[in-house]
């Protein structure tokens, strides 16, 4: 078994509470209310920024031609979603660009970063691969049956373009984190690999400031104490365990 396949094996039950909570279905069957769907909106275009960013070091810290073009070509994918976000913020007012993050998303982007930054290319991939993984789980899983106003966000991650992309991230994981700590060996101690992070990112997103008004965003359920024992259980699955995040969230 692989080491990517290992980590995601490890993480089936996150995976499935993913799939299952009522922020995901309600995307699915269109019936979760706008205001939290736009509080996701906001905060994720400002993770993406920040995924892109990571991709942009990966890239820098490249030791071969494969190696950047592969990360190069994660960052192009980033773009589009950043694409689908904006489309969205576009329809419904929200300004992207005052968006303010929640301490959650603010520790989640300082980890990833500092491990794009400080990290070799595999910590660096143990670090991305989970978003990737299970956003292109959710989209193959629920590949038309999405109705109401957020068919766009199911297609976008139904696409197999998409799941090419999260193939050739984790075929990098598995290359290039022969000569790391992250081998299976070690997966227990990182057996989240970022799990309990995404189940932050498609079903508990935390509260977020309306720019526009100054009133929060409804919260999504389930948010509240996860950041610190994600980010922990992230750094685990690599050799980034001491890569900082904020504190306080």
């Amino acid at each position: 078994m692989t080491l990517a396949t290992s980590l995601w094996a490890a993480n089936a039950d996150l995976a499935a509470e993913a799939r299952t909570s009522p922020f995901v279905t309600g995307i699915v069957d269109g019936t979760l209310p706008r205001e939290r769907f736009a509080g996701y909106v906001a905060q994720d275009a400002f993770f993406l920024e920040a995924f892109a960013r990571a991709y942009a070091l990966g890239v820098a810290h490249s030791p071969d031609r494969a190696t950047l073009d592969v990360f190069a070509d994660l960052l192009a994918g980033v773009r589009e979603e950043l694409r689908l976000h904006a489309g969205y913020a576009e329809r419904w007012g929200i300004d992207l660009a005052a968006v303010v993050p929640a301490p959650a998303t603010l520790a989640y982007t300082d980890f990833l970063l500092a491990t794009a930054a400080l990290g070799g290319v595999a910590v660096t991939c143990a670090a991305m691969t989970p978003c990737m993984r299970l956003y292109a789980s959710l989209g193959q899983g629920f590949a038309g049956r999405a109705t109401g106003d957020y068919v766009a966000w199911v297609d976008t991650y139904a696409d197999p373009a998409f799941e090419e992309l999260a193939g050739r991230l984790e075929r990098l994981l598995d290359r290039t984190g022969t000569d790391t700590p992250c081998r299976p060996a070690r997966v227990p101690a990182g057996d989240a690999a970022g799990g309990r992070l995404l189940r932050r990112l498609v079903g508990g997103v935390p509260r977020a400031r309306d720019p526009r008004r100054g009133t929060p965003l409804s919260p999504v359920p389930g948010s509240a104490g996860r950041r610190s024992r994600a980010a922990r259980r992230t750094a685990g699955a690599g050799s980034a365990a001491s890569a900082p995040t904020r504190s306080g969230g």
